[in-house]
């Protein structure tokens, strides 16, 4: 070895370093922390997938669409807020793993105005509730395209509505409600929220209630 030149032992000892770094930090380290997060935390590093009746029909992490075929929402649901991850496709209505993204639209943008204006409008009529009642969630996307929640405030307007599609009593409905609405994390971080998806899931395992449906 040392009857090669200083440069092809100088590469040599590169190749080395970077075999040995390919192995540790490549293989040995993501398989390692694959195992303790099998070990510890199963459920969240398998993706918080919620299941129903033995089938998996989400993730607690991810918005999911309550729509029929065409798009229109489904009274005996409550809805998600909306979503701007979406490919465009005519079948595609948001919520959209692949095409996570925001409108990019600022406040002062027109468009993004006139779009709140159609879904407060849209809204009002669907939830037989008044413009002023209606909260920033329910006619704005998020970040991601993708939260889970809605505020207490947006779930409660849309009791009434899910009540009366289910032949419900309004005090059972807003009772799922309540029970489903998670508070801020360690008590300061964040705002109360309700998981969407586990809310209806739990709907539809009361007595009498209907099978599971999304587009998906």
């Amino acid at each position: 070895m040392n009857r090669l030149p200083s440069s092809v032992r100088q590469y040599i000892a590169a190749l080395r370093m970077l075999l040995a770094f390919t192995v540790i930090c490549g293989i040995a380290y993501p398989v390692l922390m694959w195992g303790v997060a099998q070990a510890a935390f199963k459920n969240q590093a398998d993706g918080s997938l919620v299941t129903y009746k033995g089938q998996v029909v989400g993730s607690s992490l991810l918005c999911q669409e309550f729509v029929t075929a065409k798009g229109a929402p489904l009274p005996q649901y409550f809805q998600e807020r909306p979503s701007s991850a979406t490919s465009g496709a005519a079948n595609d209505y948001g919520c959209d793993p692949g095409y996570s993204a925001a409108s990019n639209l600022g406040p002062n943008n027109p468009s993004l105005a006139t779009l709140i204006k159609q879904r407060q409008a849209q809204i009002s009529a669907f939830d037989h509730v008044p413009v002023s009642e209606i909260p920033p969630d329910a006619v704005t996307a998020s970040g991601s395209g993708l939260d889970p929640d809605i505020s207490p405030q947006y779930a409660d307007i849309q009791v009434d509505r899910v009540a009366a599609a289910r032949h419900l009593s309004v005090a059972e409905v807003q009772k799922l409600v309540n029970q489903h609405t998670q508070g801020r994390n360690v008590g300061i971080l964040g705002e109360p929220r309700v998981d969407v998806l586990t809310l209806n899931i739990a709907l539809d395992n009361l007595p009498g209630q209907g099978a599971y449906a999304t587009k998906g």
